[in-house]
């Protein structure tokens, strides 16, 4: 059966509060996204918490789990991520490499632990859906699955599946 973890981009915000397009945009795609979490993760950004509140106000199901707050997927070092953004020619994990590989490589096995994490507290069937940031989710599928995935846009997400002692990756809008 297998588990699964839904992580998503928060919406637009300004600032670490949601703009109204963002909190529009959140609760539309609440109203598209599948359901039946048994665990719902924000990264403590308010922006995140807030965009996650409204994909479940759109998704319109009875969920019993809470939302939990795990300061693993957010990284203490935004700064340097901004600078190697800056200096990359291009937003995917490969082009932050060449500009800070130690920063790829030390936050990929954090932010992968992190998610390694959510699927070990998941039950057999479980879905999880964590929001969070760019490029702190792709750096997590990367140091978990070691796939490199593109730029995660605002509110858009990535499914990352479980089963038979791997993992599958898919994008998701």
């Amino acid at each position: 059966m297998g588990k699964e973890v839904e992580l998503r981009r928060h919406t637009a915000s300004d600032g670490d509060r949601l703009t109204a397009e963002g909190v529009r945009a959140a609760v539309a795609i609440g109203a598209t996204i599948s359901g039946g979490y048994s665990l719902l993760v924000s990264s403590g950004a308010q922006r995140a918490t807030q965009t996650l509140a409204c994909f479940i106000a759109g998704l319109g199901q009875k969920l019993e789990c809470g939302v939990t707050v795990n300061t693993g997927f957010r990284s203490d070092i935004e700064e340097r991520w901004f600078r190697a953004a800056h200096q990359a020619e291009g937003g995917d994990l490969n082009d932050f490499t060449v500009v800070d590989e130690e920063l790829v490589r030390t936050e990929s096995a954090r932010l992968g632990e992190a998610l390694r994490q959510v699927f070990e507290s998941l039950p057999e069937g479980g879905r999880a859906l964590v929001v969070g940031h760019s490029p702190m989710h792709e750096a997590a599928i990367y140091g978990l699955t070691g796939e490199i995935v593109a730029p995660i846009s605002k509110g858009a997400g990535v499914l990352v599946r479980q089963k038979d002692g791997g993992y599958e990756v898919e994008a998701l809008t």
